[in-house]
């Protein structure tokens, strides 16, 4: 088992950043990748962003290329997302996720975090 837990979220002005952090504990996160996804209301989840266990390759939606960079430091066991540039649009609940691959980085969840960007 592995547990996530996010934090960093809350209101920011359209043009901010917000960093979110999520720590792992359990099995060896070291060894699993990572992402982040975001829900808003009335939309479908969303993968925001993933990362390879070993930091080496990370991979982005669209709609955040060039605003959002997903990292991580295995021996804190903690991956980041910095977001620049926020949009009302990027406004949701972010959830940190793991699992064994960046194709099925779902597999452990946290509680969610929400992120709010105000125009």
């Amino acid at each position: 088992q592995v547990q996530l837990v996010e934090s960093g979220g809350g209101l920011v002005q359209a043009g901010g950043s917000l960093r979110l952090s999520c720590a792992a504990s359990g099995r060896t996160f070291s060894r699993y990748a990572a992402g982040w996804f975001r829900q808003a209301p009335g939309k479908e989840r969303e993968l925001t962003a993933a990362i390879t266990w070993s930091g080496g390759r990370t991979t982005y939606a669209d709609s955040v290329k060039g605003r959002f960079t997903i990292s991580r430091d295995n021996a804190k066991n903690t991956v980041y997302l910095q977001m620049n540039s926020l949009k009302p649009e990027d406004t949701a609940v972010y959830y940190c996720t793991a699992g064994p691959s960046v194709a099925r980085v779902y597999d452990y969840w946290g509680q969610g975090t929400q992120v709010t960007v105000s125009s």
